[in-house]
């Protein structure tokens, strides 16, 4: 995938996604929006990701609809 950051966000709707933050939390769900300024919503994901394929056995799956600003946001991966 390649492109503009929000054509790429575009393409990622309704895809699990995994969000680093600066804080160094990592997180996963399902993409359902984001904004201009890469601002996130993320729903918690039904299925079950196993975390070697996610690439970082420290990453908690969201409970319910999370909103994440885009400001604390350093990487969004597929």
């Amino acid at each position: 995938m390649s492109g503009r950051p929000l054509d790429v966000l575009e393409g990622a709707l309704a895809q699990t996604v995994t969000v680093r933050l600066k804080d160094g939390d990592t997180v996963y769900g399902q993409l359902s929006g984001y904004d201009q300024h890469m601002n996130v919503v993320l729903d918690a994901d039904d299925s079950v990701i196993d975390e070697a394929v996610l690439g970082d056995p420290t990453a908690e799956p969201i409970e319910d609809t999370t909103i994440i600003r885009g400001d604390n946001v350093v990487s969004i991966t597929v």
